[in-house]
């Protein structure tokens, strides 16, 4: 697997890197959060625009964006739109969402972009297996739309970080189909695969760890982000080390997700892991 390296900090590499997302609805709560943020022990900070009243107009969008940058300073800034579909405030065109994104990417001010890898395909594109390719074992790999494929093309033209993601708020998928949809993101050239799902028991947190360990071990040749969420997942967040995992959320007041803690004790924790593995 091989590190990928924002600024000053290497993902994948050693410690899992603690990321705190800003969720504010103005601009003044989008910098009043992050000017918080750099003073908890963060590595990365993620903006979720799908939380900004104005996300739609360009030039507040440009202008939070230059605001975020002066203040995070060498902290890496991702931008993401989440969504409703995957757990985020709001929905988007699929032509809006691309426009969107390329516009942050164009900007410069922001070091890695989320997209989502399913973008522009319907649920039942998505387990049918239409806009699936086959590996030559059987294994059903999913092939990324137009949008996403653009997407990824014109961060790397700017020399932006592209995080591939899927979230699913229902339920975990079973180990192979985990395991597919990450290396799926891989194969389409993400720098950063992710994935995230909602346990219905403590099994199912298991299997977002196998499956995390399965990816890493054999086929991982980019880092992994993977999460089980709310509490029963609440351990996924703290083992990345141990199973492959190289980014974990926390927050630093307003958490984005279920079971998202603060960054503090997040960074206790995982100094206790890092320093007895």
């Amino acid at each position: 697997m091989h590190p990928v390296t924002v600024r000053k900090i290497k993902i994948g590499e050693g410690m899992p890197k603690i990321c705190v997302p800003v969720v504010g609805v103005t601009e003044e709560e989008i910098l009043s959060e992050a000017r918080n943020a750099v003073t908890f022990p963060v590595d990365l900070v993620e903006w979720r625009g799908d939380w900004f009243a104005d996300i739609a107009q360009p030039e507040p969008v440009k202008r939070v964006l230059a605001g975020l940058r002066e203040i995070l300073g060498e902290i890496p800034l991702l931008f993401t739109f989440r969504t409703a579909g995957e757990g985020g405030q709001r929905e988007i065109d699929v032509s809006d969402y691309e426009a969107l994104n390329g516009m942050v990417i164009g900007t410069g001010y922001a070091d890695m972009v989320d997209v989502e890898f399913f973008m522009g395909q319907t649920e039942k594109e998505m387990i049918s297996g239409n806009g699936e390719s086959h590996d030559g074992n059987g294994n059903h790999r999913s092939v990324p739309g137009k949008t996403v494929r653009n997407l990824i093309d014109e961060a790397h033209a700017h020399d932006v970080k592209v995080i591939a993601s899927n979230h699913d708020f229902e339920k975990t998928p079973r180990k192979d189909a985990i395991i597919s949809r990450l290396r799926s993101m891989q194969d389409a050239g993400a720098d950063i695969a992710k994935i995230a799902v909602m346990p219905q028991n403590k099994a199912d947190v298991l299997e977002l760890l196998c499956a995390t360990e399965e990816m890493y071990r054999l086929y991982g040749q980019i880092p992994l982000i993977t999460m089980s969420m709310a509490g029963d997942g609440l351990i996924s967040r703290m083992c990345g080390e141990v199973f492959g995992s190289a980014v974990t959320f926390g927050s630093a007041g307003k958490a984005s997700a279920p079971g998202q803690i603060a960054a503090g004790e997040l960074r206790n924790v995982l100094n206790i892991l890092h320093d007895n593995l």
